[in-house]
């Protein structure tokens, strides 16, 4: 499971170090792809063999929707292998769609993490703030 939030750097060749509690859990390959709200999302292989499979069930394939769906997750998938220091190296293409320059946060989100850039996940967490204070009042289910 990817918990937790880590502001950190990329280096000036796109690198980035993932945090030390997240590099067991990707041991095995993993993926970084666009993500929704200009992020990226990074995912275990095991993760993306689980969407496939999900994917296959949910709906018959040769529909305009399950296309489009499968082309925009799976045609930006990028497979990335940390170095000796855990290091990831973010395509250019893929730090140009999420507006990565210097300044990154890693978001632990249970199945899979993103990476934002910083700005835009200050401004993000700012702007959902009260609707999660609210979502908490109206019952929603919590993990506390």
């Amino acid at each position: 499971m990817f918990v937790g939030s880590y502001p950190l750097r990329l280096d000036e060749k796109g690198r980035l170090a993932l945090p030390v509690r997240y590099r067991d859990l990707v041991a095995d390959g993993m993926v970084i792809k666009k993500g929704q709200e200009r992020c990226i999302y990074g995912l275990t292989m095991a993760r993306v063999a689980e969407q496939s499979a999900a994917l296959k069930a949910m709906a018959p394939s040769d529909t305009n929707g399950a296309r489009m769906h499968a082309r925009m997750s799976f045609g930006s998938m990028v497979e990335v292998e940390a170095d000796k220091t855990g290091r990831i190296t973010i395509p250019a293409s893929l730090r140009e769609y999420a507006g990565l320059d210097r300044d990154v946060v890693v978001v632990g989100v249970d199945t899979r993490f993103e990476i934002w850039d910083s700005g835009t996940w200050e401004a993000y967490v700012a702007e959902q703030e009260a609707v999660f204070a609210a979502m908490e009042s109206e019952g929603m289910p919590t993990l506390s």
